[in-house]
């Protein structure tokens, strides 16, 4: 009988393979991570509040119950967040959500009766030491072990948290890759489990996955986690494992319980948002264009695209390149520092300033400010037939900005295609307001990074 050859040594289907990587976690300790985070949050609290005024007993107790409420909102926005989304999302949603109850009880609540600036100012206390606690406690300090049952998947588990560093997992390797090898290997998976300990069971093997839970659920000796390799690519990684993808995953995108608010809500986050990045852009729009027409052409450069269901529509953007960047009829993916951009151009390209004018596709409807950016119709065409499922993302309004561009950038050829296509199926099942705003603001600060002197410094050498 074949036994687990050491430690990060498994069985998969019938070979023995030795893979460590990193991958996210929960803290090692979470006694000391809730601990450190009740701590930091009472203190936001008690230190705003006794600036506000002196406090007695009744005002400690009363400054007290309202950490608490915070903890609780904050505990409740990590729970229904996935780990992709990182610390400061919830921590906003779980700093805002308790500034709405506290503000309500105000009031009410002996010692407490706080003043709006007060109130404002604990939120903001509470949202950056929950934000900087919880950065902190997940990082690798203890990495979370992970086992893979079923189909040869740790290769692609591990492959993906080698594209993001500093995710603190530890894939021990797989067990069962296949029949009859995978049954037998099962026979062992309660050795396996009793002596590699993992934290987390992946289980990405639909045949086997029923013999592999009869057996898990008999190990009642042993605490761990359960995941399908789907669930755990979207929680962990922010994407969907394209490569392993069934039809049936789409069902969840016509599920009964999908919010039917979401349409209406997500367009009037639209206008307002274009509308304010138009009406404050203009000015710098102008400015640009006026730049862009120091070389021959229009300013303003029009292009077909496909949008939501196959539409067709006319993006606008500040041109980036000559004239001559293309022959008619043969159309070429952008490549970074591409040469065929003027030097005005590859300015606009590296900041996506060339990308302002879309603030008027989205106020026509053609758009929305975040989902899967739209392609030209030649490239739709290569692509419905070398990606996947790629044609699903046409379930969906284009966006100038994206979770694929925050977390991928852009896409230069087929293969890189597929893998920013994985980032758009987790946005068309967990695309929230929530999602858009944090979006946004991480679009926002991607361009601010890229006008770092030391970034474009870093840049031009590694091009060089």
């Amino acid at each position: 009988m074949r036994r687990p050859a050491g430690t990060g040594t498994l069985l998969a289907g019938g070979r023995v393979a030795r893979l460590v990587t990193a991958l996210p976690q929960r803290p090692a300790r979470p006694v000391i991570a809730l601990a450190g985070r009740a701590v930091l949050v009472w203190l936001a609290v008690v230190v705003v509040a006794s600036a506000d005024r002196p406090l007695d007993r009744a005002g400690v107790i009363a400054a007290t119950l309202a950490a608490g409420i915070w903890l609780v909102t904050l505990h409740a926005a990590a729970a229904g967040a996935p780990y992709a989304l990182g610390p400061w999302v919830p921590a906003t949603i779980g700093a805002a959500t308790g500034l709405i109850c506290i503000a309500a009880l105000n009031p009410y609540v002996t010692g407490l009766g706080l003043s709006i600036p007060a109130l404002l100012g604990a939120a903001l206390g509470v949202l950056a030491s929950s934000g900087i606690w919880e950065s902190v406690v997940r990082r690798p300090a203890a990495k979370r072990r992970v086992l893979v049952i079923g189909s040869s998947a740790v290769a692609d588990v591990a492959a993906a948290a080698s594209r993001q560093p500093g995710t603190p997992f530890e894939v021990l390797g797989g067990l069962g890759s296949g029949e009859p090898a995978a049954l037998r290997d099962l026979d062992e998976l309660a050795a396996v489990v009793r002596q590699q300990r993992p934290d987390l069971i992946v289980l990405t093997d639909e045949q086997i996955c029923d013999h592999a839970l009869d057996r898990l659920l008999d190990l009642t000796d042993c605490r761990f986690r359960v995941a399908g390799l789907s669930c755990f690519f979207e929680d962990a990684f922010g994407c969907v494992p394209l490569a392993h993808l069934k039809p049936v995953w789409f069902m969840s995108l016509l599920h009964l319980r999908q919010r039917a608010d979401r349409r209406p809500s997500k367009r009037g986050f639209d206008i307002v948002v274009a509308g304010l990045g138009l009406l404050l852009t203009a000015p710098l729009i102008a400015l640009l264009a006026l730049l862009v027409k120091t070389t021959p052409g229009p300013a303003i450069y029009r292009q077909v695209r496909v949008g939501e269901g196959g539409r067709r529509f006319t993006i606008c953007k500040l041109r980036t390149m000559r004239l001559t960047a293309e022959q008619p009829g043969e159309p070429v993916y952008a490549q970074p520092s591409d040469p065929r951009c003027t030097t005005v151009g590859s300015i606009l390209r590296l900041t996506h300033l060339d990308e302002l004018p879309q603030f008027w596709n989205v106020l026509k409807g053609d758009m929305s400010m975040v989902g899967p950016r739209p392609e030209r119709p030649e490239f739709v065409a290569q692509l419905e037939t070398t990606v996947p499922f790629w044609n699903r993302r046409l379930l969906m309004r284009p966006g100038m900005t994206g979770w694929a561009q925050v977390r991928f950038g852009y896409a230069a050829d087929a293969v890189s295609s597929a893998e920013k296509l994985s980032y758009d199926f987790w946005y068309m099942r967990h695309g929230s307001l929530i999602v858009d705003l944090a979006v946004c603001v991480r679009t926002v600060l991607l361009v601010i990074g890229v006008l770092d002197p030391r970034r474009l410094l870093r840049r031009q050498t590694r091009e060089a």
